[in-house]
């Protein structure tokens, strides 16, 4: 998997990107990428740090600045998702309206503007 465009730091081996840790070298096509969601297991963290050719150190500081980046969510409580299942207490109702498009050129040329088109 080619790396995500958003790119917070580079190393040797590894790069901390918008999807997680990603290893620098292209040609493993993402088997070795740890997604956000997955930074704080330390079961998989683990399992890559052992496989053969990895480098410790450059791994080590890339795990870093992803934690750092990426702070672990607190897991949700079960006695209130249990509680929010019965109806005791009610979750707040998202509104499903969608807000209305605006678009802006005012100032800009035309040529630079991002174009879009609608598919049927």
């Amino acid at each position: 998997m080619a790396l995500h465009r958003d790119i917070f730091w580079v190393g040797r081996q590894w790069a901390v990107t918008g999807c997680g840790i990603q290893a620098v070298d292209q040609r493993l096509r993402g088997v070795l990428d740890i997604e956000i969601a997955r930074l704080w297991d330390e079961d998989l963290v683990q399992s890559r740090r052992a496989k053969p050719g990895v480098n410790a150190a450059d791994f080590d500081k890339a795990l870093t600045v992803a934690r750092e980046r990426f702070p672990q969510t607190p897991a949700p409580d079960p006695i209130v998702a249990e509680l929010e299942a019965l109806g005791v207490i009610e979750t707040p109702v998202v509104s499903p309206v969608v807000p209305a498009m605006k678009l802006y050129a005012e100032g800009r040329l035309a040529r630079f503007l991002p174009q879009w088109r609608i598919r049927r």
